[in-house]
């Protein structure tokens, strides 16, 4: 059995980023602290209980006292390398690692190749091959046009495997010729659920969660359009619905933090006694939230897939590749699925989706009840994906 050093993870601050891991440890049936996660966020992750399942490395603690940091200093002044002290943590755990071509690093990030600073992560591929270890990616998604740039093509190309977690990602890279892409779902898929108790004014089954994410409003189109539809939308339901409203956050990151979206919201509503602000929690916890929803709206990508894999109705904000490929593989299309921020013209355009959902919400809960326990289940063959890398 392979042991597998995780890497590219941004910390459990986003659940996201924990729920991968966290799955990932239940598909590969690893042993406890059998495998390692290089943490940029080691808190984080400590506070939300990875540490516990992983073998956790504090990249920000490591002493400076060493060789290893004294020749990235010496190959930064006399080569001008611009990322050569923000490799020097990972050199220093190589350097230390027992038997490293038993190793493979994989890449959990999932959307770090969609957003820019992709130049770090060749270097860092390239330091893992240096040090003897293959390279994976794994539940990742690529903007098409973003693969076909030569030097993003290049670096795809030195991994040994690459699991897309859609298909519009996984054809873009066949169609650029990668040969090395595989397709399988999200490992969150499954991530397991954690019912917590409920707060009050949560009614399951006929409360509709609301995930909102700061990117939204900075994709849209004059930068308050989406906000102003969530405005509209919860007064909509106020007024023309029996439905609790749950404001869940899923990424608590300070640069990215959805509370800082919702705690206005539950302010501005919370006298109406419709709306609830659901406390953070880690990832199992928060999906087990989102499981007792009657719908759920999300721009979070793995606050989405908390929702399909428990057959939850979901209309998602999207803003890339991810949340169109997903709801695609699921649906077979992703219109009425996906309201991709840039497109929204009207203040009414999210009441308008959401209403879409509510007429179709019995057959779109009985597709996902036919279609996610076999959808859910590929994704176990991650492991095997992984396990046959040479």
């Amino acid at each position: 059995m392979k042991k597998f050093v995780y890497f590219a993870n941004g910390g459990c601050g986003n659940h996201g980023c924990e729920a991968i891991v966290r799955s990932l440890e239940y598909i590969l049936n690893s042993d406890p602290k059998r495998n390692k996660s290089l943490s940029i966020s080691y808190a984080e992750d400590s506070r939300y209980g990875l540490t516990e399942l992983v073998d956790t490395i504090s990249l920000n603690t490591l002493s400076h006292r060493n060789l290893t940091y004294l020749r990235s200093y010496i190959d930064l002044k006399l080569n001008k390398s611009q990322y050569s002290l923000d490799l020097f943590p990972y050199r220093y755990v190589l350097s230390h690692l027992e038997n490293p071509k038993e190793w493979v690093a994989l890449s959990v990030g999932g959307d770090n190749y969609c957003y820019g600073g992709t130049d770090f992560y060749y270097e860092l591929d390239k330091t893992f091959h240096k040090a003897g270890l293959k390279t994976a990616m794994v539940g990742c998604s690529i903007e098409p046009e973003v693969i076909s740039k030569p030097d993003v093509k290049k670096d795809l190309a030195s991994h040994s495997l690459i699991i897309a977690r859609e298909s519009i990602t996984y054809n873009a890279l066949v169609d650029n010729g990668l040969t090395n892409a595989r397709l399988l779902p999200d490992p969150a898929f499954l991530l397991k659920t954690e019912f917590a108790d409920l707060p009050t004014g949560f009614l399951p089954e006929n409360t509709i969660g609301i995930n909102l994410s700061p990117q939204v409003n900075k994709c849209s189109s004059d930068g308050e359009i989406t906000s102003r539809n969530v405005d509209r939308l919860i007064e909509h339901l106020i007024a023309k619905t029996t439905m609790q409203i749950a404001l869940i956050p899923h990424v608590i990151w300070a640069q990215s933090n959805d509370l800082d979206t919702l705690k206005p919201l539950y302010e501005k509503y919370k006298d109406t006694g419709r709306v609830i602000l659901i406390n953070d929690c880690n990832a199992e916890k928060l999906k087990g939230y989102i499981a007792r929803c009657r719908f759920l709206i999300a721009a979070r990508t793995h606050a989405s897939i908390a929702a399909y894999s428990n057959c939850v109705p979901t209309l998602v904000i999207g803003y890339s590749v991810k949340a169109k490929g997903i709801a695609k593989d699921i649906f077979g299309t992703y219109d009425n699925y996906v309201l991709p921020s840039q497109s929204l013209k009207t203040d009414f355009d999210l009441i308008n989706a959401f209403e879409w959902l509510k007429e179709n919400e019995q057959s779109i809960k009985s597709h996902l009840e036919d279609f996610m326990p076999g959808y859910c289940a590929k994704a176990h063959n991650i492991k095997d994906e992984l396990e046959h890398i040479a």
